[in-house]
């Protein structure tokens, strides 16, 4: 098992009486790619600058490489921090930027050279070395950035939002460039993003936080197929959420009654701890539609609708099903079969939803709407 790189143990962080972060337990893996997801005012960033020693906790023990470094200063934690803002020199050369954290250390400089031209190999900016940073691109200076952190050789490598100031496109490709250098390097990274496609690209773990707390821990595909919260199930893309009671067992499966009496089947497992209402969920790429005539098999959940919109947006085709209680469910349905928008289906045709209960994930019911995320229909 990987050695414990960071341990926050009981880390609060109060701002008079607002509670920034609430007594957070993390233990982040030597050689992990760790990040730090949730919404604007979730805590992230502030666990981060405490991490980092920018902040000081109101209560807890920050642990670096088994080193208790709660009340140490920024320069003297073996760690190094890029922000969104890249704050590199404007009247220095990309290697005398580089370099600046080398000098300021008095290392020799045939040491320096060598190592800023293995720093430069590392981003892909070989010969870039005598450009000024007016000169370069926005994803160029972001690499430059991330080669002055890293040529100091921390133990942990800290992100806040580096790649929010790049286009969309550019943000993609710098997604997979750093997790390329952080897998050469070996270095702990931990990574603060609003972004759930940013960190499930990059990341090994993600902790989805959440009003000072959070919600859940575990690699990505954990996270958005088991989800345990409504709020980790909505943050990661879009669930469809239904108020179902426990109705009995069936084999490995719990079956699951809805309100107008429909059955549906889950992993009995993920039952353990739910003792009080639950609610039912599937993500909408899960879902298959077929006409009410055709023959489903017994091995399937099956719920009618009606269409009540279809958006046809190339790679798929996004659709709205009206149940007989008025809830909606939101499906994705890849655009393979049916290709062209004469093959759609439409509004007002009934449907028949169906998916495997493997597909299915328990969540407690929280009482809010049925349908949440990115692509909430209210």
């Amino acid at each position: 098992m990987a050695e414990i790189e960071v341990r926050l143990v009981d880390v609060t962080k109060r701002f008079g009486d607002f509670v920034a972060v609430d007594a957070i337990n993390l233990e982040v893996r030597n050689g992990e790619f760790f990040s730090l997801l949730g919404p604007s005012g979730c805590g992230k960033t502030t666990t981060l600058r405490m991490i980092g020693g920018f902040e000081e906790p109101t209560h807890g023990l920050i642990e670096l490489s088994g080193q208790d470094v709660t009340w140490l200063p920024p320069y003297r934690r073996n760690v190094n921090t890029v922000f969104q803002n890249y704050a590199l020199f404007p009247h220095l050369t990309l290697g005398e930027n580089i370099a600046f954290g080398l000098r300021r250390r008095n290392v020799k400089a045939d040491e320096i050279k060598k190592r800023v031209a293995d720093a430069l190999e590392l981003v892909q900016l070989t010969g870039y070395e005598d450009r000024k940073p007016g000169q370069i691109s926005g994803g160029q200076a972001q690499r430059v950035a991330l080669a002055r952190a890293l040529i100091n050789r921390p133990a942990v490598l800290l992100l806040d939002e580096p790649l929010g100031a790049l286009d969309l496109k550019l943000r993609k490709q710098m997604q997979v460039e750093l997790k390329r250098i952080q897998q050469e390097v070996g270095i702990t990274f931990i990574y603060v993003t609003h972004d759930q496609e940013e960190a499930m690209t990059m990341s090994d773990r993600i902790a989805v936080m959440n009003k000072g707390h959070y919600e859940q821990l575990a690699g990505p595909a954990e996270l958005y197929e088991r989800p345990k919260t409504r709020f980790v199930a909505g943050f990661l893309g879009v669930s469809n959420l239904l108020p179902v009671k426990a109705d009995g067992n069936a084999d490995a499966h719990a079956v699951l009654r809805l309100p107008d009496g429909t059955a549906a089947r889950a992993p009995r497992a993920l039952m353990n701890g739910h003792t009080g209402p639950v609610a039912l969920g599937v993500r909408p790429e899960k879902i298959r539609l077929k006409a009410p005539a055709d023959e489903v098999g017994g091995q399937y959940n099956r719920l009618e609708g009606v269409v009540r919109d279809a958006s046809y947006i190339g790679v798929s085709t996004q659709y709205i099903v009206e149940l007989r209680d008025q809830r909606r469910i939101t499906v994705f349905e890849q655009n393979v079969e049916r290709a062209t928008k004469a093959e759609l289906w439409a509004p007002g045709e009934k449907v028949v939803m169906t998916w495997l209960p493997e597909h299915s994930f328990v969540v407690p019911d929280e009482g809010v709407v049925e349908q949440v995320g990115i692509a909430a229909v209210e």
